[in-house]
């Protein structure tokens, strides 16, 4: 092992894999789990007969990033290795991709869309692997695609199945799961053991050398006063209390203090509730509410010219657009105001202070002879883009030599980063063309990012995985972690909350790794059958929800105006993921818009323009085009823009497996015959 460059803390947790066993490799963020599991993959291939080595990832950018700075060096003089994912064309031949490699690097979607392909060229078997490498392996849980293909794996094990893969788990923390009491806390690594069917293993004779070569980062909470007055907010608490009176709230219905999460989920609940009852005052009410709220936030972490920008950039589209007397009232509103607005938000006397704070912490760290490199973590990307904005429009910062970017994720959406803008971010930051990345929750884990010697926390409530994900960027020598946060607000609750939790979660596999083998085995054992069996109580609940009613009795009507524009049996399902129109009346209820862009390669489709609602001054928006095959034009729907009348009244879906209706798969063939004249015009 010496020889392959591992530390001894390192050699202490690959131990039992190598001898075969399944485990999960407990290390904190730097400390070296990936180059563990690729010395674990190296022993396995020199030592197992027709080995197969997978290895999982969550993201893209992992799969690649793994495949060339992990696991290529070691691994591909002597073996032939393939990174794929849903962004390269080997993912519509991956079970011969997969059949010819000795080591697949893959996003674990495509694993899992493989074990349940029957086409042959796509499909792969979980006995066809002999070690099955799960990085960030604490996602292993509930829903993700990780605990998906795990579910296969124990249902197969409980069946008898001999032929297996070995596991290997990789993660810096499984967390407590959200429990604050120790024996819950052990129930919950339990489970994420029984859901990977591993024991974990963490360091116990070399922790001081841990501690050398991953130090922890300086903490300092940068406790800011609350601001005396804040008229920009006061306004906007005004106007909202004028729209509370004028939308006329259900008397059962208490929305909780404005500017707050809760206010938020509060309003979410009224727009259902407004669609739900036919009730456009309502539902228009509340979706103009949640913009306030979420200005308020803003208002609370950023400028008050931020808070100011983002109602401009809801309101000035909507300006022209107004369908009734309600949106006549709500943007007379705005209007009335937006010069107050914009005065009080100009006003510097009442400035956010913590943006004063942030920029001190940043002046220490940069500046003349100081080589720093650092991290803002924010909230969203609305924030991460306006600090960005604020760091380059500050001289003082710009005079200190910071050169910033943001960093968010990579993916279809149309707000997100490409995938080539954030590998490029990553690599300038790499290079020292960049000292300052502000970035959001994206580059918690997984991103191969340099170590820094700052790491900010603006803004954030999260759980203690993603805090201590978040500290673990701060690997230099004398780095800092710092929190800025209000005097007696929520932020520093949740960082004391999570500086327990995190200790909770020490304890607690502490005391699974102190468990006997026999009791360890029995207890996962059982919490395996119990997860199986409540799998297909869910998977017979879903199937039937799907079929409560029939697809040609579900109307679907737009979110905004509530015009019925589409039967659910209009609707069919592409590649069990896209949802579309086939019906060619649909075009008239719809107008295109800009052509969407997504860098990467979709297979047989690809994004045509956007479409939105043309009745009248609508224009909510209902998603996209797709071209199909190269020849099919369809519309590609969310239904979270939509309503859908049943027989048992109107409801409201965020998500597609949520409908109460089956829609019919698609088919390519039977659309051509039914559309040849349309084809060749």
């Amino acid at each position: 092992m010496a020889d392959f460059g591992l530390y001894g803390y390192q050699e202490e947790v690959v131990e039992r894999a190598i001898r075969g066993e399944n485990i999960i490799i407990w290390l904190p963020t730097g400390g070296g789990k990936t180059r563990a599991a690729v010395y674990v993959a190296k022993r396995h291939l020199e030592t197992t007969r027709n080995a197969k080595v997978m290895v999982l990832v969550s993201t893209v950018h992992l799969a690649d990033q793994h495949y060339e700075h992990e696991f290529k060096g070691p691994l591909g003089s002597d073996y032939t290795l393939a990174s794929v994912s849903g962004e390269k064309e080997e993912k519509d031949f991956f079970g011969k991709v997969f059949e010819k490699a000795d080591v697949v690097i893959c996003t674990a979607q495509l694993l899992y869309n493989a074990m349940t392909n029957t086409e042959e060229t796509k499909h792969v078997e979980l006995s066809d692997i002999t070690l099955l490498i799960i990085d960030e392996c604490h996602h292993t849980n509930k829903d993700h695609v990780y605990n998906k293909i795990m579910a296969c794996y124990v249902e197969k094990k409980l069946e008898g199945e001999q032929r297996l893969p070995q596991i290997l788990g990789l993660t810096a923390s499984p967390g407590a799961g959200g429990e604050t009491i120790l024996f819950r806390a052990v129930e919950h690594v339990l489970q994420i053991c029984a859901n990977l069917d591993s024991a974990i293993v963490s360091t116990k004779n070399y922790v001081p050398e841990l501690k050398e070569k991953v130090p922890r980062p300086k903490k300092d909470y940068a406790i800011v006063e609350k601001r005396p007055k804040d008229p920009f907010g006061d306004h906007l608490k005004a106007m909202m209390s004028q729209i509370h009176e004028f939308m006329s709230i259900p008397p059962d219905f208490n929305l909780r203090q404005c500017g707050t999460q809760e206010y938020e989920m509060d309003v979410v609940m009224l727009e259902k509730r407004g669609v739900s009852d036919n009730n456009r005052r309502l539902a228009r009410c509340a979706v103009h509410l949640r913009k306030y709220n979420d200005a308020l936030l803003i208002n609370d972490i950023l400028q008050m010219m931020d808070a100011y920008c983002y109602m401009e950039e809801f309101y000035i589209p909507i300006f022209n657009s107004i369908i009734d007397g309600t949106e006549t009232f709500l943007v007379g509103l705005y209007k009335d105001n937006q010069g107050e607005l914009r005065t009080l938000a100009s006003n510097p006397l009442y400035e956010n202070p913590r943006m004063a704070r942030l920029e001190n912490i940043l002046l220490k760290n940069f500046g003349p002879g100081l080589q720093s490199k650092g991290i803002i973590f924010s909230k969203t990307r609305h924030c991460a883009g306006r600090l960005n904005k604020w760091v380059l429009n500050n001289e003082a910062l710009q005079d200190a030599g910071i050169k910033a970017a943001i960093l968010t994720g990579a993916g279809s959406n149309i707000n997100n980063m490409t995938l080539n803008e954030q590998e490029n971010t990553i690599r300038s930051f790499r290079q020292d063309k960049l000292n300052l990345l502000i970035s959001t929750s994206v580059a918690e884990e997984g991103l191969d990012i340099p170590e820094c010697n700052l790491v900010v926390r603006y803004g954030l409530l999260t759980n203690e995985i993603a805090q201590q994900q978040a500290s673990g960027r701060a690997r230099a020598r004398d780095s800092q972690y710092s929190v800025i946060a209000e005097e007696g607000g929520p932020e520093i609750r949740r960082e004391k909350t999570n500086e327990f939790l995190e200790e909770l979660t020490g304890k607690a596999i502490a005391q699974v790794q102190n468990m006997s083998l026999q009791e360890f085995r029995s207890k996962i054992t059982e919490l395996q059958k119990i997860a199986v069996n409540a799998r297909k109580v869910v998977q017979s609940q879903q199937t039937a929800k799907r079929g409560f009613h029939a697809a040609s009795r579900v109307q679907l009507l737009c979110r905004r105006c509530f015009k019925v524009v589409a039967s659910g049996s209009d609707i069919r399902l592409v590649e069990n993921m896209h949802h579309i129109i086939v019906n060619p009346d649909f075009k008239q209820h719809y107008k295109v818009g800009e052509q969407v862009f997504i860098d990467r390669t979709l297979g047989d489709w690809e994004p045509g323009c956007s479409i939105s609602c043309n009745n009248g001054n609508c224009n909510q928006k209902w998603g996209c085009e797709m071209k199909y095959k190269k020849i099919a034009l369809l519309p590609n729907i969310a239904i979270k823009n939509f309503a859908m009348d049943t027989p048992d009244g109107r409801i409201t879906k965020k998500k597609w497996k949520d409908v109460t209706f089956t829609p019919e798969e698609f088919s390519f063939k039977e659309y051509c015959l039914g559309n040849v004249t349309d084809l060749f015009d």
